[in-house]
């Protein structure tokens, strides 16, 4: 045989260029990958961004009809003129003033201190 014949015949690729040719194409196919995926979560971002909002919607509609609607009609439906909302009252006044008596400032000043705003049951300095 011809020398030209046996080089046909004889692989004379470098088997440490074959590895790095399959590593270079295993690098460009994670950063199509990676460039497919980013693609992928820049189409899903809205859909995301929907699901969000629509989850803090439905959250807050449920709190409020299924928590402060029912605490209203509770509230609404006992009797104004008894003696819980009495004791209840007269508690809330005590508190304001064994607050104003210990000498510490409360966070809010009473309305009566406010003289535009007149507070049922209290004379109006004006």
């Amino acid at each position: 045989m011809s020398e030209q014949a046996m080089t046909a015949e004889t692989p004379t690729s470098d088997p440490l260029r074959a590895t790095a040719d399959a590593m270079s194409l295993a690098l460009q196919a994670a950063k199509d990958g990676a460039a497919d995926a980013r693609q992928r979560v820049d189409e899903m971002l809205p859909a995301i961004g929907g699901f969000v909002s629509r989850l803090t919607y439905t959250t807050c509609y449920a709190v409020s009809y299924g928590v402060v609607f029912p605490s209203l009609l509770v509230a609404r439906a006992v009797p104004k003129d008894n003696p819980i909302i009495h004791g209840l009252a007269d508690g809330a006044r005590a508190a304001r003033d064994a607050i104003h008596s210990s000498g510490t400032s409360p966070v809010a000043e009473p309305a009566s201190e406010h003289p535009h705003i007149i507070v049922p049951g209290e004379e109006s300095a004006g």
